[in-house]
């Protein structure tokens, strides 16, 4: 009776969370544009997670959970665990992130997780205001705009259905120095023009603590199962007058493998369905749908669909699993911009 009453919140949660969906209401008055900063939090780094759309709200056993569900980390089954993930995105934005999960005497004190992302944004030929006929010269040298997090998670399994997990992580985001115009006057008090000085410059680097939490629930009708996670949750920042907060995003999972209805081919096959309903806090909501094949736990086929996407919509990918060893490769086509590729490899010992 619990598990059904369990069952049917989760049900009546998400209605509610898509009901204005569902019942077709307009949400032009409603567009959520330019309402968060940090939004390298946004972008799925892992190669797994996004040949499926990122419908990977209910995915676990993995250190990479951290990046998603925090949940997912509780069912760690080795002892040891090492992501990596490469990728180059729009605008030769370069992305490196890994985690690490540590499974201690077989989760009887939980799993403990470690995660690290690195945005490269590149060199920019950065400017100053001078008393020249275009207005400004060029600054010496190149500033490199840069982003990264670290973050320390736990997971617990508080039962063979229920787990939660969470984690804390600090997140930073530097986007160089700006050199501040002072006004230059004359002996009437007029002001004649500009200058600048080293005492003047203005360092735009922000970092704050943020908060990722999350749970799972296994059904117990064959592999079904429901998940939940709040990710990006921190206090507002501010770089000059208006404040932002960090792209928050609640998302509501539910996943299976079909292949339980065909018991004579869960041997070697399985055929994982993934369903994710997702509340962003700066865009309209959307789901996201994936599809796994996995032939003898060695070979996994992958592809995705996003709704409501103005860059991409489908994604695709595969993996290789052998000797405690995973690749992963994700293939996302941007429909204005170069396709992106990414590489995952995976450790577990």
């Amino acid at each position: 009776m619990k598990n059904k009453n369990l069952i049917n919140i989760t049900l009546l949660i998400a209605l509610m969370f898509f009901s204005k969906t569902l019942l077709g209401q307009d949400n032009s008055e409603n567009t959520k544009i330019a309402q968060t900063g940090f939004q390298f939090l946004t972008v799925g780094t892992d190669a797994r997670a996004t040949a499926l759309g990122e419908a990977y709200t209910t995915v676990e056993g993995s250190s990479n959970s951290l990046f998603y569900n925090p949940a997912g980390l509780a069912r760690l089954n080795s002892f040891v665990d090492i992501s990596l993930n490469r990728m180059q995105w729009i605008g030769d934005i370069n992305y490196l992130s890994g985690t690490v999960g540590f499974n201690i005497d077989d989760g009887k004190f939980g799993v403990f997780g470690i995660s690290f992302s690195h945005t490269d944004y590149g060199e920019f030929q950065f400017t100053r205001v001078a008393n020249v006929e275009k207005g400004y010269v060029d600054i010496e040298g190149f500033s490199k705009p840069y982003s990264f997090s670290v973050g320390l998670g736990y997971a617990k399994e508080l039962s063979d259905k229920f787990s939660v997990g969470g984690q804390i992580k600090y997140v930073k985001q530097h986007l160089g120095d700006s050199y501040l115009p002072v006004e230059v006057y004359d002996t009437t008090g007029k002001v004649t023009g500009y200058t600048v000085n080293n005492d003047n410059i203005k360092n735009y680097a922000l970092g704050v603590l943020a908060f990722d939490f999350g749970t799972l629930y296994k059904t117990g009708y064959k592999s079904l199962t429901f998940g939940m996670s709040v990710r990006n949750f921190a206090q507002e920042l501010t770089y000059e007058k208006e404040g932002f907060q960090l792209p928050l995003v609640f998302k509501i999972g539910i996943s299976m493998d079909l292949i339980d209805f065909y018991k004579e081919l869960k041997d070697n096959h399985k055929l994982l369905v993934h369903i994710d309903a997702a509340h962003p806090r700066s865009h309209p909501e959307f789901v996201a749908v994936g599809a796994e094949y996995v032939f003898m736990d060695m070979i996994s086929l992958r592809a995705g669909y996003v709704s409501g996407q103005d860059l991409y919509d489908f994604t695709a990918g595969f993996g290789v699993k052998q000797f405690g060893f995973e690749l992963n490769y994700a293939y996302t086509p941007y429909i204005d911009f170069s396709d992106v590729h990414r590489l995952s490899l995976r450790f577990a010992l």
